[in-house]
């Protein structure tokens, strides 16, 4: 029996964060702990600006590319718009969050605040998120996460602000 091509192998593997998506409970969650893992040692490493938040710029882009590059074929492969196995966007959206509010020595304290934020704003798909995944392919299925991600990045700057006032 013939085997798909290596490329048709690693695109699921890729969409769903190596499985992650595929979990029975709470797919998107799961699979939005990859940003946490880009994340902290990437912030471990550069620990000072700019580079920290250059980085982060970075991964955004390499996560949000990924997306779009696989949007369209995800969309064929599991027979619907974002799926919820497909979970690269909520790794871009997580690392969006952060790169709108990091505190560049306290990566763990960042991560505390903003993956509960950016997944309380993903689920909840404030106006005009529900609408952006109307845009066709991978856009769509990136694009109300980020959306989300602005949300979310603005709580915890307030929380942040709140809590130094205090």
């Amino acid at each position: 029996m013939d085997q798909p091509p290596r490329r048709e192998r690693l695109r699921p593997l890729i969409v769903s964060c190596l499985g992650l998506g595929y979990s029975p409970v709470m797919p998107g969650t799961c699979g939005a702990l990859v940003g946490p893992l880009v994340y902290l040692p990437l912030a471990w490493i550069a620990p000072h600006e700019p580079l920290q938040t250059l980085l982060l710029a970075a991964a955004l882009g390499v996560w949000s590319a990924i997306t779009v590059a696989l949007g369209g074929w995800a969309e064929t492969y599991y027979g619907k718009k974002d799926c919820q196995v497909v979970v690269t966007d909520e790794v871009a959206g997580f690392l969006l969050t952060v790169l709108l509010f990091h505190l560049p020595e306290r990566p763990l304290l960042t991560t505390l605040l903003a993956f509960p934020a950016t997944r309380l704003f993903d689920i909840l798909k404030l106006p005009p998120a529900r609408r952006l995944e109307k845009l066709p392919r991978g856009w769509g299925v990136l694009a109300d996460d980020l959306m989300s991600s602005v949300y979310a990045a603005a709580l915890v700057h307030a929380v942040w602000w709140g809590w130094q006032a205090s």
